[in-house]
């Protein structure tokens, strides 16, 4: 399959050679040339050389970016029943080297700010260097009183604020591991995921406030505490009036905890020190969204993780030392992860916790102004709200200093592509806006296709795969695919932020292998030695990517498979459908099309506008595609990660159970679905 005809004929933005020519990637091309002795003209090649001669990039890249870090020894070791530096399951990276992530993310002047923390009630606090440095070292010093040591779990059930970042540079600074979810999970949640890693120390908020609420998690936190023996909680104040840190102490106490500011206090004063780790020790376990059951306990490695935000957040995305960076987010999302190694880059992160819509959609777009963002990154989800919105940021807030936008979390649509381009970028400086879709996962916590600010944006398209990632396109055969043509996204090449292993993901044939058999099925069982991510995808005409969806929803009405983003694209080109959901309806040995939509205050579905509907996803993709069954829906059931749970709809619709409504967001949604879904002809 081609392209499709509406593809167009010029880029949305294309960079002038003044930032080309003061870009970090730019200059790290030409050192990777000098080097190398590669002819290296542009991206695309210094690219394909990063792939070609793997261990070289990685050691430039390493010297490059990590300070202080000796990375002279062997950079990759094959895995288990691996031949060659592309063996992926298993591989094991700089093996002599040593470092501490935390003392990378807190290194620099003292003075400089390393964090702001803005909440939605207006509440504003900014930490330096020098006092992060203090309370990350007082933070240690009661984990260690507490029984933490190397390898311990340290959690957090926390709103995206100051004391979440402390605790986790402190867990990082003595080598235990982190992990966290956000307060608005269930008590069933937070156990679903904690209770199989069994932290030392839990460090929980009593509350958060959303869209001008405020919501009292202390009858939950009962729960997780009774279902966690053994770990000691500690309770951070958040409901009471300001912002959480003021004194740290809860509103009223909870059994079994200890308050924030006694736990600190009461710790031995000891100076703040940094273990230093292998590359390879654990960092950060993340967690699968769990609507197929149980989540999945990812977890991740230190010194892989943190190279791989580097080279995003400084060749990809530009970052500069002195920026100031926001990646809208929970702490139950990788982005947060992602965001708290931004300032290993000399980069000021900041937090927003709250509605990114309360009281109205210009809340982010008012927070770049108001804090000079260099960078800005949401969800395509919230793009399109905004542009369904009616809202023209470029005509309300003053946007001179932001210089890139990060899309991600699901495909961008061309429209919103565009629209960014028309009502964001019209209100940035000179330069223009780069606006950069992203798409990668928990499972690398990083990118496998990201943005180049020395290349065009085109519409639609993600602008190339990140370097070090030998991403390709494969047909179900394992043969690569044409441009143009979907296929599965794979990456055939060791990459340092491979899951080091699953939690509790133990084979009994041969107890202690890493990784485990979930792992390897999850990745490795579509080709032989080949990372298989779950996303369709294809290459454009300009070496960039189109993401077309979770191959794992791929729809498969007789025989022909289909991707659930080509037909959202053209869903969402009716004006009057808000957002929509696709899913498969099993009717005997075949599945039918079935589209929920949400639509516009006071929009009636009529036989008009489902002959609308389909007549667009008609023209737009093919027959195929077009949706047997149209229903209208009040909500629609997402996860809290704000992804549409299309396989949960799925599972109950066609009455397979659905094992973990914990993992919603909105788990009456599901009901109401469910109950709107007409039964298939008999």
């Amino acid at each position: 399959m081609t392209e499709s005809s509406d593809s167009p004929s010029t880029p949305l933005w294309t960079p002038p050679t003044a930032r080309v020519g003061a870009s970090a990637i730019e200059r790290f091309r030409l050192l990777a040339a000098e080097r190398s002795g590669w002819d290296l003209p542009d991206t695309t090649a210094l690219h394909r050389w990063s792939v070609d001669e793997p261990e070289d990039f990685w050691r430039l890249l390493a010297e490059e970016l990590l300070d202080g870090v000796d990375v002279s020894g062997p950079v990759v070791v094959p895995g288990v029943g691996g031949t060659s530096g592309s063996a992926i399951a298993g591989a094991s990276w700089f093996p002599e080297a040593r470092l501490n992530v935390a003392e990378q993310i807190l290194a620099g002047d003292a003075a400089s700010v390393l964090l702001v923390s803005v909440d939605e009630r207006g509440g504003r606090r900014e930490l330096t260097r020098g006092d992060a440095r203090i309370l990350v070292g007082r933070c240690a010093a009661a984990l260690r009183a507490s029984g933490v040591g190397r390898g311990d779990v340290v959690a957090a059930w926390m709103p995206n604020v100051v004391e979440t970042v402390v605790v986790a540079l402190a867990a990082a600074s003595i080598g235990a591991v982190f992990t966290s979810t956000s307060p608005d999970f269930g008590a069933d949640g937070v156990l679903d995921r904690f209770g199989q890693v069994r932290p030392r120390v839990v460090v929980a908020a009593d509350g958060y406030t959303y869209g001008g609420r405020s919501f009292d998690r202390r009858d939950e936190l009962v729960r997780v505490v009774d279902g966690l023996p053994g770990t000691t909680t500690v309770l951070v104040g958040f409901l009471a009036d300001g912002v959480a840190g003021e004194t740290g102490d809860p509103v009223a106490p909870v059994p079994g905890t200890v308050p924030w500011g006694e736990w600190l206090s009461s710790a031995p004063a000891e100076p703040l020190q940094f273990e230093q780790l292998p590359f390879d020790h654990p960092w950060y376990v993340l967690y699968s969204s769990g609507t197929t059951g149980v989540p999945k306990c990812i977890v991740h490695r230190t010194g892989g993780v943190l190279l791989q935000h580097l080279k995003e957040h400084r060749l990809h995305l530009d970052l500069r030392a002195g920026d100031r960076a926001c990646y809208f987010t929970t702490c139950g999302w990788m982005m947060w992860n992602w965001l708290v190694s931004a300032p290993a880059s000399g980069v000021t992160a900041v937090l927003f916790e709250g509605n990114p819509f309360h009281p109205g959609p210009e809340v982010l777009w008012q927070l770049a102004a108001d804090e000079e963002l260099e960078f800005l990154g949401v969800s395509a989800k919230f793009l399109d709200a905004v542009r369904t919105s009616g809202l023209r940021p470029a005509d309300t807030v003053d946007l001179r200093r932001l210089r890139t936008l990060a899309s991600t979390g699901s495909p961008l649509s061309p429209e919103g592509f565009d629209w960014v381009a028309d009502a964001v970028a019209g209100g940035v400086g000179a330069d223009g806006l780069h606006l950069a879709s992203i798409s990668g996962g928990t499972d690398l916590c990083g990118c496998f296709a990201i943005g180049d600010p020395t290349r065009p944006v085109w519409s639609g398209e993600i602008q190339g795969p990140a370097l070090g990632m030998a991403v390709d396109v494969w047909r179900e055969d394992g043969t690569p695919a044409e441009v143009g043509e979907r296929g599965e996204l794979v990456c055939t090449r060791a990459f340092p932020s491979t899951p080091l292993r699953f939690w509790g993901d133990e084979d009994p044939e041969s107890p202690g292998a890493v990784p485990g058999p979930r792992y390897r099925s999850a990745y490795f069982e579509a080709f032989d030695d080949v990372w298989t991510h779950g996303d369709f995808a294809a290459w454009t005409e300009h070496g960039g990517l189109i993401i077309h969806g979770r191959s794992d929803t791929t729809l498969n009405p007789g025989g022909v498979r289909i991707g659930t983003a080509e037909i959202y694209r053209q869903v969402e080109r009716v004006e009057q459908v808000e957002e929509s959901l696709v899913f498969g309806q099993e009717v005997d040995d075949d599945v039918r099309i079935v589209l929920l939509v949400r639509l516009a205050a006071g929009v009636v579905l009529d036989d008009g506008l489902v002959a609308e509907i389909r007549d667009r996803v008609r023209t737009g993709c093919t027959p195929r595609h077009v949706p047997a069954v149209v229903v209208q829906v009040d909500d629609l059931p997402r996860t809290r990660s704000n992804k549409l749970a299309e396989l949960a709809v799925a599972d109950r619709v066609n009455g397979r159970p659905v094992r973990n409504t914990g993992a919603l967001a909105n788990p009456e949604a599901l009901d109401h679905v469910a109950d709107r879904v007409p039964s298939p002809p008999t």
